[in-house]
């Protein structure tokens, strides 16, 4: 027990070490950081109005809301809220988010990696995982907590497909399932650029096993499972995506790295602008790429005397796919497959070609079993990896400094504040009041009033048209004393009209037939999930 145990606090301790600086006092000046102390507050304040799953942030765009949540990947939202619920400051919970991750993707990079090299090899690959420089330019560079979670999730859910295709245990199957669905919960781009690896990853497991018919079968259910567990995100999102700008504002072609930014160490703290512009680091990492050059060495030498030498191939074939399409000579690809687009950045591949050399970096205590040359191996990825893992500079600010200022709750929380609904051109003047009259007259007085519901008193004189400032979007709805009224796109501000006298008037945002049918979907993919997890725990998927 003792041993087994062991390894995954080694592991856990270098994921300890290397996010240990992001728990400094103060907010690191990372370039998402300050949109996620906003969403999270956004995120929170919906919850507590009973949004279990919040969709619409009613603070921004000048009050009046955006549907950010509709489309922002949703787990580390619901991570900091749940730390903030327990008293953290939404800076803290930021921060111990990426803090958690790190721990959480050393330990089941481990867990992966030991199924192909063994214990220490496994150890190999996880500091070698942990401390790619890639892993800290998310960390402390770009404060992308989303990306450092999904880079947690990526080694689990190949671990536990890796489980269940080798022994076919039903909590493999819905682990697998789990993990998938966490993926996408919490980096929609990079479960997008990671679920083509995945299935290559799992027919290639598949081929060298026996009985591949129910294997591939049941690898279906899995990644149907996933998607359905995590539908109520990725449907909407992806079937009303017409209804909002500002989803795809990049241009992938500015956006591909040089050769010698991938291979010469470099670092800053600048933004990815193209060519020489860049102040940002792409390098894949001397440890990583020397991991890669050695697993080659070993591919040529054990080739034929070792069935695990073709899992080396396979891994150094996407690394070498991943690095050509990092490059601009790639550029004719990325034209050519439309959905590659969803990317926005070239180097964002760099989340794969971490996992895959530091994958590598194990075969060498594999093959070559030495103590001594683990130690160096280890030694290697932390000496030059440690520099990395701290921020330049903490901000001495608190929750109030971002929720108080306009320049950062009064936008949409997008660069440039291009986000916004379509029927929007402009953010809006920002207003006293949430109604107003805009034809006819009388009194209007708000009784109740939270992130997704408002309760008026309206006294009209004659008939009347009441704007509502708040953003047209689909899913809001009014009600007239109990009885649904026609809602007016005004310039993509609500509008609807109200007859002469005293009327009770609700205002709520409803989900659409699409969000609906994807919490039913979800709904149901959990209750088999759990049916399936009583029914038969220790069971094994009938051949």
């Amino acid at each position: 027990m003792v041993k087994n145990i062991f390894p995954l606090i080694i592991v856990g301790l270098f994921g300890f070490i290397a996010g240990f600086s992001i728990l400094h006092k103060g907010l690191p000046p990372t370039h998402d950081g300050e949109y996620h102390v906003v969403r999270f507050y956004e995120f929170y304040q919906a919850l507590q109005d009973g949004n279990l799953y919040p969709r619409w942030a009613t603070d921004l765009n000048n009050g009046y809301g955006v549907p950010l949540f509709n489309y922002a990947y949703p787990l580390s939202n619901y991570f900091a809220s749940f730390l903030h619920f327990l008293g953290a400051s939404f800076i803290d919970s930021f921060k111990s988010s990426m803090f958690f991750a790190s721990i959480l993707g050393a330990a089941f990079f481990y867990l992966w990696a030991k199924e192909f090299w063994g214990k220490l090899g496994g150890i190999v690959s996880s500091v070698f995982y942990t401390f790619s420089p890639y892993h800290f330019l998310d960390i402390y560079i770009r404060g992308s907590v989303g990306e450092v979670w999904a880079l947690a999730f990526f080694p689990a859910f190949l671990w536990s497909i890796t489980r269940f295709i080798k022994n076919r245990k039903r909590i493999f199957f819905l682990s697998s399932s789990v993990f998938l669905s966490l993926i996408i919960f919490s980096h929609n781009i990079l479960a997008l650029m990671f679920l083509p690896f995945c299935i290559t990853y799992i027919v290639f497991l598949i081929y060298h096993s026996k009985d591949k018919k129910n294997l591939i079968l049941n690898t279906v259910y899995i990644i149907l499972l996933g998607l359905g567990l995590s539908a109520i995100f990725w449907l909407p999102a992806l079937l009303e995506g017409q209804y909002v700008t500002g989803l795809q504002i990049f241009n992938f072609s500015d956006h591909f790295p040089e050769l010698y930014q991938l291979i010469i160490p470099s670092w800053g703290s600048g933004f990815s602008a193209g060519g020489l512009q860049d102040q940002l680091s792409f390098q894949i990492g001397i440890a990583n790429l020397a991991a890669v050059s050695i697993s080659v060495l070993i591919l040529l030498i054990y080739r034929k005397k070792n069935e695990n030498s073709l899992i080396i191939a396979f891994f150094i074939v996407w690394f070498i796919l991943i690095f050509f399409l990092m490059l601009k000579i790639s550029k004719s690809v990325w034209e050519h497959i439309s959905l590659m687009n969803y990317f926005q950045f070239p180097w964002r591949f760099l989340s794969l070609e971490i996992l895959i050399s530091s994958f590598l970096a194990g075969s060498i205590n594999y093959f070559w079993k030495s103590k001594i040359l683990t130690t160096c191996l280890i030694f290697l990825s932390f000496i030059l990896g440690i520099g990395y893992a701290k921020p330049a500079y903490y901000h001495y600010r608190n929750d109030n400094y971002y929720l108080t200022r306009s320049n950062f709750i009064d936008g949409t929380n997008s660069p440039g504040n291009a986000f916004n609904t379509v029927f929007l051109k402009t953010i809006p003047k920002k207003e006293k009041e949430k109604a107003v009259f805009l034809r006819g007259g009388g009194r209007i007085e708000q009784k109740s009033a939270k992130s997704t519901f408002y309760v008026f008193n309206i006294k009209a004189e004659s008939n009347s048209e009441i704007l509502v400032n708040i953003a047209y979007f689909p899913g809001w709805k009014v009600y007239i004393d109990k009885s649904e009224a026609e809602i007016k796109n005004k310039n993509g501000i609500i509008s609807f009209f109200v007859p002469k006298g005293e009327h009770e008037v609700k205002f709520l945002f409803k989900n659409t037939y699409v969000r609906n049918a994807a919490t039913v979907i979800s709904i149901a993919s959990f209750f088999v999930l759990i049916f399936l997890f009583t029914s038969r725990l220790s069971g094994t998927i009938k051949k």
